[in-house]
């Protein structure tokens, strides 16, 4: 049955767990402390592991042990003797357990008490306890569920500070439970706190802390307490056996609820325990507890602590730390489950069934320490309960805490992703949507207490985030790892223009950069300052400022999609992200692209066509000049220094010969190594085979196309309503365009493109071009007729179907958009598709 978030502490709101468990879908935690056949035979009340015939009166068989019943798993069977005292047996009326040491007609009794049989009719009950428990988990579930009446909790009935009693419960036992003999020593076998080894300096400081921080005024229902006690104690002098006296409690308790109904019966048991070790810790220091102590023989108790009962304070303490346990999830979950913020569906996922089964067994192990508690301080320490039966009702709590910890740690993970999933969609609704100003968003991004957010790379200072107020804000995402990106170096030009003209409108932007870094090391912090501190534009001031959940969202598929290679987030000057990666339109258009919006991006490819000034902007003003004096002009490149000299003394040639005015420049290929580039550079200069620039300018040239391949294609991609494929790309001149040269600079071979400024242009791989050069007697009427580049574009398209055979490759960076398929750029067929992993330093 789901929770419903709702007040815990009115009457009607208080967690009904009757129809959560029944029979058939529940779990339970087995019975072992109770027998299968109650009512078919008298019980007696100490029952030992096996039958020993010098206990048994002479002429009584030996009585058949019953089978144990099936074991939940909460009973933990390695902790039980084999035959438990709390596994179900069938006993003969007349087979008391006697003492051999104590006159006829003493019985043994659970909790120490001693107990004559019935020739002795003074002593009411106490000849043996009558077990009255249930034959099998379901009625024992039933009969805990039939005393709750929580959902009908009169108004008289004042809600329990529940946490408080708890700490108050929490510090009594933990100074009680570390007595001192007469002589002022520790006792041994008690429980300590579970530092457990600290040095009793540490401990005293620790129980001075708690008990100061203990509230002053505590509303408890003595009234009920002192029942719950005379419940305990009457009870245990009685005769009545742990089930009984448990359920007699719940009844007591009935209107409260599940965690309520613990702290009550434990702070009972709380004030009785912290009565008697009270009097035992001031027994040699303190005259009226000296004079209590005499009344109840404290010196023989305290004398044979450390000898015949150690082993008994030691399981004793042992049980009362397991209730403690349990009792502390019992109320941290319902503290959770009562949470009216806590969503319904979160609350339906983690069932609670299993709350009342784990109180009644809490309960019912007060019952026994109590009983132990009155056996140790009122008779001989010889009647207290056997040690390895408190040990088996200890594990079979920590079985129960260990469950209850299983759910209390997937309600709180449930929880936390179900908060984690709120501030996700908070995030979401706020980068995603305008604001008066950036100044919201920003703080979402970037918060710690309150603390100036950024550092300002160029004054060298920590500022907050109102400098940054209603600009454009361009958020560099990357990890340490970033000097040598491109990304880096796009961004490094794009800021140095800025400086340069800081009062154009183009330059009235912000670049922030925001490192995302896992396992933050002391050497990751020392990386990180120098690098901040090299970085003339702001940065976050430490890492820590950028939550997980902004991590988390910045990292997601769906929004921005980090990974390892860098991002520049675009935020305007309202606070509304509008572009999820302008890093490649900003190498494509430069200071032309802002204010770096998607849409602004789109309008520039639509203004734009495939031509030689989109190859040529701002690589080199020799370029330009060209350009404006309208030259023809060839842009050429390859590793084979014969092939070079041999392309170009053709196109020298062809170019006299045609009449027009033709202007070479060497631009290497994609990924070209440096050293290489560089002696082709040598070479060609050298031999003034024709113009070159530099490499790092050949560099950016490369980085510039496959800017463009990602621009162009992300737009394409969210345009097409199918997958992006070769069909969209054979129907964009561009992206054809690129496509080509990006094949050709991914060959070996050399290639070539030629073309008039703004006009029609021819490309082609080494071979074709070169052999379309020196067959130029061929097709020079064709240039007569219509001119040289649609003549050659003609000639080409001749050589490309006489070709036997050819091999083109086309790499593209894995990030960003990929096609399904595409074209070859020489014969157009569709190519074949791999995958490859590079690593090159050089």
């Amino acid at each position: 049955m789901a929770l419903q978030a709702q007040n815990p502490f009115t009457p009607q709101n208080r967690v009904n767990f009757q129809s959560n468990l029944a029979p058939q879908n529940r779990v339970t935690f087995q019975d072992n402390l109770a027998p299968q056949n109650a009512g078919l035979a008298p019980q007696t009340a100490g029952l030992v592991p096996q039958q020993n015939a010098s206990l048994v009166p002479q002429g009584t068989a030996p009585v058949p042990q019953k089978a144990f019943a099936p074991q939940s798993a909460f009973a933990p069977q390695s902790a039980l003797a084999p035959q438990s005292a709390y596994a179900p047996q069938t006993l003969a009326p007349q087979s008391a357990l006697v003492h051999p040491n104590k006159p006829p007609g003493t019985v043994l009794g659970r909790g120490g008490d001693n107990y004559r049989t019935a020739s002795a009719p003074t002593q009411l009950g106490r000849d043996r306890r009558q077990y009255s428990a249930p034959s099998d988990d379901n009625t024992l579930s039933n009969q805990i569920l039939i005393t709750d009446r929580s959902h009908d909790r009169p108004y008289d009935v004042p809600p329990l500070s529940v946490k408080q009693v708890l700490q108050t419960i929490e510090a009594i036992l933990v100074r009680a439970n570390k007595p001192v003999d007469i002589h002022g020593t520790v006792v041994p076998g008690v429980l300590v706190p579970a530092t457990a080894q600290v040095d009793s300096l540490e401990h005293e400081r620790a129980i001075h802390a708690s008990l100061s921080s203990l509230h002053d005024n505590l509303d408890v229902p003595t009234s009920i307490l002192n029942e719950i006690s005379c419940e305990i104690q009457c009870k245990s002098l009685s005769g009545v056996d742990a089930n009984k006296t448990t359920m007699d409690i719940l009844e007591r308790v009935q209107h409260y609820d599940w965690d309520e109904k613990v702290v009550l019966a434990l702070a009972s048991f709380a004030i009785k325990d912290g009565e008697f070790w009270l009097v035992a810790q001031l027994f040699t220091s303190n005259p009226l507890a000296k004079a209590i102590g005499q009344l109840k023989q404290m010196q023989e108790i305290l004398e044979r602590s450390g000898t015949s009962l150690k082993a008994k304070f030691e399981v004793y303490n042992n049980l009362v730390n397991a209730v403690l346990k349990v009792t502390q999830i019992i109320v941290h979950l319902q503290d959770i489950y009562h949470d009216p913020h806590l969503a319904t569906e979160i609350k339906a996922t983690t069932p609670t069934n299993h709350i009342p089964s784990a109180v009644y067994w809490a309960i019912r192990s007060i019952v026994i320490l109590a009983s132990q508690l009155l056996g140790i301080t009122g008779s001989d320490p010889e009647y207290v309960t056997e040690a390895w039966e408190l040990t088996s009702l200890a594990h079979k709590l920590e079985s129960i805490y260990k469950h209850l910890e299983d759910n209390l740690n997937r309600l709180h993970e449930l929880t936390r992703k179900f908060r984690d999933d709120e501030a996700f969609a908070a995030i979401e609704r706020i980068l995603e949507l305008p604001h008066i100003d950036n100044t919201q968003p920003l703080r979402v991004l970037f918060y710690k207490d309150d603390q100036p957010a950024l550092f300002d790379g160029y004054n060298k200072k920590r500022v907050d985030i109102d400098v940054l107020r209603r600009k454009v804000v361009i958020l560099m995402i990357s990890d340490l790892d970033i000097v040598q990106e491109n990304e880096y170096l796009i961004a490094h030009q794009m800021y140095s223009e800025k400086r340069q003209f800081p009062t154009r409108a183009e330059s009235q932007y912000e670049i922030v950069w925001v490192p995302i870094v896992d396992n933050w090391t002391e050497a990751k912090q020392l990386q990180f300052e120098e690098l901040r501190n090299g970085m003339e534009w702001y940065s976050v001031y430490h890492p820590s400022f950028v939550s997980p959940i902004v991590v988390k969202y910045i990292k997601d598929k769906r929004k921005w999609n980090f990974v390892k290679k860098p991002l520049l987030v675009v935020m305007d000057p309202q606070g509304k992200i509008v572009h999820t990666n302008a890093v490649h339109m900003m190498c494509v258009f430069g200071s032309a692209a802002y204010p770096f919006t998607s849409n602004r991006e789109r309008l520039l490819w639509e203004e734009e066509t495939w031509r030689i000034e989109l190859l040529a902007d701002a690589i080199d003003q020799t370029l330009l000049n060209w350009i404006s004096e309208r030259k023809y002009i060839c842009l050429y490149g390859g590793e084979d220094i014969n092939w070079i000299r041999n392309f170009t003394r053709s196109a020298k040639d062809v170019a006299l010969e045609a009449g027009i005015q033709l202007e070479l420049l060497y631009l290497g290929k994609s990924k070209q190594k440096e050293r290489v580039a560089r002696d082709i550079i040598r070479v060609i200069k050298e031999e003034k085979l024709s113009h070159t620039i530099d490499w790092n300018l050949i560099w950016f040239f490369w980085v510039r196309l496959e800017s463009m391949w990602q621009s162009k294609g992300q737009l394409m991609s969210e345009l097409s309503k199918a997958n992006f494929t070769d069909r969209n790309i054979k129907n964009d001149i561009i992206m054809q365009g690129i496509v080509s040269l990006l094949s050709f600079g991914s060959s070996d071979r050399g290639w070539a493109l030629i073309g008039l400024p703004s006009s029609e242009m021819a490309k082609a791989n080494g071979d074709h071009m070169s052999k379309s050069l020196n067959d130029f007697k061929i097709w020079k009427p064709k240039h007569d007729e219509v001119g040289f580049t649609p003549a050659l574009n003609e000639y080409l398209t001749g050589v490309y179907k006489s070709a036997p055979h050819h091999c083109t490759n086309l790499i593209l960076p894995a990030t960003g958009v990929m096609p399904e398929t595409v074209s070859c750029s020489e014969c157009g067929r569709l190519m074949e598709r791999y995958a490859m992993f590079r690593c090159c330093t050089d």
